[in-house]
């Protein structure tokens, strides 16, 4: 089996909006997320996601994530296959680790390694 899609991510420029109106819509529980420009959501089934706070929303915007159990040995396959790396890996203080990459047609995607 490969890798999971773990996580979904949607560009907004006003996160309490979002929250009335994925909650209003769908039904999701909207969490604001304290000391960040981001919001948590859960649909009721997997994969859940965010809502990260942008200046401008773009076409295209939304990112999904991919769970890893080896962040920097995906890049590497990533890369062998004709993708990109986007930067470096970021920490999620307490949740773990991100990377950006463009797939071979330039759409760009996350990874995700969990803590633990």
């Amino acid at each position: 089996m490969g890798d999971a899609i773990c996580h979904v991510e949607v560009p907004v420029t006003d996160l309490n909006r979002a929250k009335r109106f994925y909650s209003e819509a769908f039904g999701w529980d909207v969490e604001l997320v304290p000391g960040m420009e981001y919001a948590l959501f859960k649909t009721g089934s997997e994969p859940g996601g965010g809502f990260a706070k942008v200046e401008e929303v773009r076409p295209g915007g939304a990112l999904f994530y991919i769970m890893v159990r080896d962040l920097e040995e995906k890049l590497r396959e990533i890369e062998r296959a004709g993708g990109k790396r986007l930067g470096e890996k970021a920490e999620i203080e307490g949740i773990g680790w991100e990377a950006k990459f463009t797939d071979v047609f330039g759409n760009i995607l996350g990874l995700f390694k969990p803590v633990g």
